[in-house]
């Protein structure tokens, strides 16, 4: 799989030669991209933000057709304005302006036909095993892979959501660089992107636990999980890695925490990070320099104001106020 760039700063590539955007088109997507009219001329740009596990891209484009072979990344498309047209295996689409749509249903996907209109395309790439760390398939021991059912939206609330998100991440990844490159940030932040296109299109996940999850979902599981997550915390662990350490499928794993502490793993190694985080404000010399939303980033919260209300919550007051202190 074609592995995505990390960049702190959009990467900009304009030129008005036809055959030069194909090449780099190409390149960028890790695929077979074949332009048809127009040719050489008219300017076209491509801007990219981006992460270890997402990516959003900016096209400044105009009426052009694309073919594309397949994509080894998952590809959602919102353009801004005009008619999107999209066939693949026999079926045809149009998409409207704002809308946001899946270009494939799935990794190594049929080849597609596709026609932008001029103006603004944004595409934002998912890699499949980043998918994978918060989807359960159809089978508990041997998972199919992951695969999409609809290139639309199962609602229009979920779209909305999922564009909400989109547009946050890209305000992250724009004006907070720094937090962003964080490992423990960047996996957060793409498995929540993850998880909300997981919510957003309808796909062959399961969510609901089968009689043989529910058989694995004992005490010792649970055990066996928060010994890992307590064990782990600093490193970008997800679902899928909790899962395994305690070996059982991941619907089994959300049904023991469900069942027998009334949370969920995630929200388990969320109080794990914070506990951690806790120890290092009352560890730091506030004479160096180092801010409290540094220290955020580096257990995993890029969201300075819930990381600031999750501390409030437990230790019953700001997070500066214990990195400031005196007497420690």
């Amino acid at each position: 799989m074609a592995a995505v760039p990390i960049s702190s700063r959009p990467v900009l590539f304009e030129t008005r030669d036809h055959d030069r955007w194909g090449e780099y088109i190409s390149g960028v997507y890790g695929s077979s991209i074949r332009l048809g009219s127009p040719k050489d001329g008219l300017l076209l740009r491509h801007t990219r933000l981006a992460s270890t596990t997402f990516a959003i891209d900016d096209v400044q484009t105009v009426d052009m057709t694309y073919t594309v072979e397949s994509l080894p990344t998952l590809t959602i498309g919102r353009h801004r304005a005009g008619t999107f047209d999209y066939r693949s295996e026999g079926a045809e689409h149009r998409f409207g302006p704002g809308e946001v749509f899946l270009l494939s249903k799935a990794e190594g996907g049929p080849p597609y036909w596709l026609r932008t209109p001029s103006g603004g395309l944004q595409g934002i790439s998912v890699p499949f095993p980043v998918l994978g760390q918060v989807a359960a398939t159809a089978e508990t021991r041997h998972p199919e892979p992951l695969r999409f059912t609809d290139l639309r939206p199962g609602t229009r609330v979920a779209a909305q959501q999922l564009a909400a998100t989109i547009d946050y991440l890209e305000t992250s990844l724009r004006d907070r660089p720094e937090a962003m490159a964080e490992p423990l940030v960047a996996g957060a932040a793409g498995r929540m992107l993850a998880a909300t296109v997981l919510n957003t299109f309808p796909n062959s996940a399961l969510v609901d636990p089968t009689i043989e999850d529910r058989h694995d979902s004992h005490p010792v599981t649970l055990r066996r999980a928060m010994a890992f997550i307590d064990d782990h915390a600093h490193h970008d662990i997800g679902v899928t890695d909790i899962a395994a350490a305690a070996h059982v499928s991941i619907r089994a794993l959300q049904y023991a925490f469900r069942r027998h502490r009334g949370t969920t793993p995630m929200d388990y190694l969320r109080q794990a990070r914070l506990h951690h985080a806790h120890q290092e404000l009352l560890a730091t010399d506030p004479t160096t320099g180092v801010t409290v939303t540094e220290i955020a980033a580096r257990w995993g919260f890029f969201h300075p104001g819930r990381f600031a209300a999750y501390y409030r919550t437990a230790y019953g007051c700001p997070p500066y106020r214990t990195l400031q202190r005196d007497g420690r």
